[in-house]
């Protein structure tokens, strides 16, 4: 399994953004913070679906070391993972974890 590292972000008046570090674009929201994670999966799915069907690159994960060196990450208030099948390096089926 491959673990991806979500960062969790809320502003005053908004809901609890998600971003994937290592998937520029991929981003998501919750009202509480379970809910937000939720989402991070199912936005993480989809993702990697539409870069597998364009062949695209599936990107080596960063660690958690690494994202909160960049500035644009450390003020995230929560963290999630979503694992990964190795299969989806090959272009074989998603399987993604529930946790």
């Amino acid at each position: 399994m491959i673990t991806y590292i979500a960062t969790i972000h809320k502003d005053k008046d908004s809901d609890y953004g998600v971003q994937f570090y290592d998937f520029p674009g991929c981003i998501s929201a919750g009202e509480s913070i379970e809910e937000a994670k939720m989402m991070a999966k199912e936005a993480l799915i989809g993702h990697i679906n539409l870069m597998v069907t364009d062949g695209d690159v599936i990107p080596t994960p960063s660690t958690l070391e690494s994202i909160l060196k960049d500035k644009d990450y450390q003020d995230a208030v929560a963290f999630t993972t979503v694992e990964i099948s190795e299969a989806i390096l090959t272009n074989e089926n998603l399987y993604v974890k529930n946790m």
